[in-house]
């Protein structure tokens, strides 16, 4: 490597460009050993009213730094230095694939020489000795340069977009699957669920079965779990939604948060005040912040810290442009940032995906920030994420704000006994285990059940029955008819009937894009014993 007599760039540069203003006025590389030849340019150029900084280098080390150092628009360069020269100059550029506009201003040299330069890649051939011509040809190469860096970010937009693209089609086609999966397990777990209960139930405390049976229960509800958070990030849950105000949420559960994270971290939380309302399901909020929380303390196994963060953020045109599915307005903001371990690039690409994880075998399932993307795109929001291995990382969830005044927010409690009952139900339901473990859970709770398979038997008991039926229990998808056109024909014989409907789908005549249509009650699959029951006493306490 040739020694430069320079070891640092020499910048020569108008004292009237201020610094914040430098990055716009485009960067001279300038290869010249000889400082008056390199200050004749300048003053030429200066004359000719044209705005630009000056980086003079000598050398060979000096030109590849240079290059990498001020990513200048043009290049200037005499044709021979003491141990360097503008055709290996020109060389090493096409070889490292640089395309910046190249001008030779150098003294009288043989015709053959200035072709080679050409060759090689040169834009132009200006003398010393006739500087006429260079401020023309400077403001071309500068045009040039600028129209070619227009069309690489463009380019290199267009490849973000398309790999942004690429990347939200995986993950909707990943959804699909996983919604689909979800939907045929939750029949068989709702009957493995409750059919655990009644067993459990009807043993004695100490009978050595129980434990059999409670392994099979708690199995059965990891599997549910499991089903939710796939329909979760499908976007396929039901959703409650309700108008509150985010910090509320985070205030209720920060206690809660604490004891997950344990003492060895630091949790802050940072809530602006005035933060505006979201449209949401609460519980569904409280999964995201969470799910958050426990990645973020499983990537500090040493302690740290940690902060939730709240704003009202306006995300404009440039920032929809650059990411490709929100779109421009006004969203509340939850962040939630760590100084754990980090992750790669690499991992970054696949970390919203199902079953994804950079945990060891068993440690995690790999569906926690799964269910944070599709509960956040359920509810029309944009999910962010930026990490640097060793650095920590930050999750930004932007969720729309709405102008709706903020309903009442409490969290659900469970009753502390499950309530008994001695109503008639007429329960339709085709899945057969679902029908037969419905129907055994209501007659064990006191309540006089008639069951149909389908909607023809169950018109026909209610022609035949002339009592009062309180409550149609109905699936949602059955062959022929649904549960929702079975109701509006039933209710013309009994319209007394109150109806709950259960279902494991989520698109359907009672629910769209995961919204519940007002006034339906619903259950849905898998369920347990406890919560059908439950369920079935609040529908028929509200008449």
């Amino acid at each position: 490597m040739n020694v430069c007599k320079r070891e640092e760039l020499s910048t020569m540069a108008p004292t009237d460009i201020k610094e914040s203003e430098r990055s716009q006025v485009p960067n001279i590389l300038y290869l010249e050993d000889s400082v008056t030849d390199a200050e004749l340019v300048e003053y030429e150029l200066r004359r000719a009213g044209i705005e630009f900084v000056l980086h003079l280098v000598d050398c060979e080390s000096g030109f590849l730094d240079g290059l990498n150092r001020w990513k200048p628009d043009i290049i200037l360069s005499d044709f021979s230095l003491a141990n360097f020269n503008c055709l290996e100059a020109l060389r090493l550029m096409n070889r490292a694939g640089v395309d910046i506009p190249f001008i030779l201003v150098a003294g009288a040299h043989s015709e053959q020489s200035a072709v080679e330069c050409m060759r090689e890649g040169a834009a132009d051939y200006i003398l010393k000795t006739n500087l006429m011509r260079l401020a023309s040809s400077v403001r071309s190469a500068l045009k040039s340069s600028a129209a070619q860096k227009q069309k690489t970010e463009a380019l290199a937009a267009l490849q973000k977009s398309e790999e942004q693209l690429l990347q939200a089609q995986k993950l909707e086609a990943v959804g699909r699957l996983a919604g689909g999966i979800s939907h045929d397990f939750n029949n068989l777990l709702t009957a493995i669920m409750g059919y655990s209960e009644l067993t459990l139930r009807q043993l004695p405390p100490n009978d050595p079965l129980c434990r059999n049976i409670q392994e099979i229960k708690r199995a059965s509800e990891r599997a549910a779990s499991l089903t939710r958070q796939l329909l979760a990030f499908s976007r396929k849950q039901v959703m409650q939604l309700r108008v509150f105000d985010l910090n509320v949420v985070v205030r209720d559960i920060e206690r809660m948060l604490l004891r997950m994270i344990g003492e060895d971290i630091d949790l802050r939380t940072i809530l602006q005040e005035d933060l505006g309302n979201i449209k949401a399901d609460p519980s569904q909020i409280e999964q995201v912040i969470m799910n958050l929380v426990v990645n973020s303390r499983d990537a500090m196994p040493k302690g740290g810290k940690l902060a939730i963060e709240t704003a009202r953020v306006y995300l404009d045109e440039t920032y929809a442009q650059n990411h490709i599915e929100p779109a421009p307005g006004v969203y509340v903001m939850l962040a939630v940032s760590d100084s754990g371990v980090g992750v790669s690039e690499e991992v970054r690409q696949h970390i919203f995906e199902p079953f994804f994880t950079t945990k060891e075998p068993g440690k995690g399932t790999g569906l926690g920030l799964s269910t944070v993307y599709g509960i956040v795109k359920q509810l029309g929001g944009h999910v962010w994420v930026y990490s640097e291995p060793d650095k920590g990382t930050t999750f930004k969830v932007y969720l729309p704000s709405v102008i709706e005044e903020a309903d009442e927010y409490q969290q659900p409690t469970a009753p502390a006994t499950v309530p008994d009952g001695t109503e008639t139900i007429l329960l339709v339901e085709d899945a057969e285990a679902v029908r037969h473990l419905a129907r055994d859970v209501l007659k064990s709770r006191g309540y006089n059940v008639f069951e149909a398979a389908d909607a023809a038997t169950a018109h026909s008991i209610c022609r035949r029955y002339q009592r009062a039926i309180d409550l149609l229990l109905s699936d949602v998808v059955m062959p022929l008819r649904s549960g929702v056109d079975l109701a509006k024909e039933l209710l013309e014989i009994h319209p007394e009937m109150n109806v709950l409907y259960m279902s494991g789908y989520t698109e359907d005549t009672v629910v769209h894009h995961g919204v519940l249509d007002p006034g339906v009650n619903f259950i849905q699959k898998p369920f347990s014993a406890d919560v059908l029951a439950i369920r079935v006493r609040e529908v028929l306490d509200a008449r």
